[in-house]
């Protein structure tokens, strides 16, 4: 038992950190009579639970915490980020591999973006990392309609106001303009709902694509459309700040094998913020997925300095060279 749990969490959590749903669709299901504590019906999340606490959901025991694990998805347009969708659209669930255990997604991406989404069971850390106090930069390719100002865009990294609503500071430029559309990137830190198409549209410029390149250290890389690929857990103990022990992660402990001088990737952040720390959790003994041989790695600044994936620019030069170290098998 941890000592969070020995002095009691919020019963909301403790459902998130299960991996069942996340906290605010946990206190849904607590208001709709769902959620008992030591055989009492609950109507209120504000209910304090410690592991002596007996917890049903629709009558059957709560289960106990998986460790943390987290996945990159390479999410086609066309779907729908939500467990069920009112009309009858496909959803990013309806789509994922049935090995995988269930899963609640880091923030969203609407109907026509795609790109990289972030899968977690964890619905406590998913929450965390959604949180803009994270800090972590959000990265966008987007094509848009229309001649853009490349005067207009500097302004944004102040932040801007449109129809009331007041956004944050975003770093966009422009990469290539074509005859009736252009290529930007973009990066924000809030990410807040249909934010790089409500600004683009301020301007007069329709978004006709957007596909989100990463989400603060981690990468889509090569990752085909429609794949997902498990992020190595020492790679997320070391993003999130620790805080983990092997057990609680899944892995195994190396007898004998010198740790790497590697230098951690930059988590690309807008300003200095606070990392966010892995939450504690039970259970352990599963190990984490490796990456492919030629997978590159899930971290930006690993052999991905954009272009093609597996590159590496050299110092006074203006060609890349291939990353081998990058698909190494590690």
């Amino acid at each position: 038992m941890t000592g969070e749990t020995a002095k009691g969490e919020r019963i909301a959590k403790r459902i998130a950190r299960a991996g069942l749903c996340s906290r605010r669709e946990a206190e849904a299901w607590i208001s709709a009579g769902r959620v008992a504590v030591d055989g009492r019906v609950l109507d209120s999340p504000a209910v304090t639970v410690t592991g002596a606490s007996t917890i049903t959901v629709d009558g059957k025991p709560l289960p106990a915490a998986e460790p943390t694990r987290l996945w990159r998805y390479h999410k086609p347009a066309g779907l729908v980020t939500t467990t069920r969708d009112p009309q009858g659209r496909p959803t990013v669930f309806d789509k994922l591999p049935s090995e995988l255990p269930r899963v609640v997604s880091v923030g969203r991406l609407d109907l026509n973006s795609e790109g990289l989404l972030l899968l977690t069971n964890d619905g406590e850390l998913a929450r965390r990392l959604e949180l803009p106090a994270t800090g972590w930069l959000r990265r966008y390719r987007v094509r848009v309609r229309g001649a853009v100002d490349p005067a207009k865009l500097e302004p944004l990294e102040g932040g801007i106001e449109i129809d009331g609503t007041r956004y944050g500071p975003i770093r966009a430029r422009l990469d290539r303009q074509l005859a009736t559309n252009a290529w930007l990137t973009v990066a924000l830190a809030e990410g807040r709902n249909r934010e790089v198409r409500r600004v683009c549209e301020h301007f007069g410029w329709p978004v006709l694509r957007l596909i989100r390149l990463s989400y603060g250290p981690f990468q889509l890389g090569s990752l085909a459309r429609g794949a997902v690929a498990e992020v190595p857990s020492r790679v997320l103990r070391e993003q999130l700040g620790g805080g983990k022990s092997a057990q609680q992660t899944g892995e195994k402990k190396v007898e004998g094998k010198k740790r790497g001088g590697k230098k951690r990737a930059s988590s690309g952040k807008l300003s200095a913020t606070p990392t966010p720390t892995l939450p504690h959790r039970g259970g352990g003994g599963q190990k984490a997925a490796k990456p492919a041989r030629n997978e590159p790695s899930p971290l930006v600044g690993e052999g991905w300095v954009g272009g093609k994936p597996g590159t590496v620019r050299k110092k006074g030069h203006g060609k890349t060279a291939p990353n081998h170290r990058a698909n190494r098998r590690r």
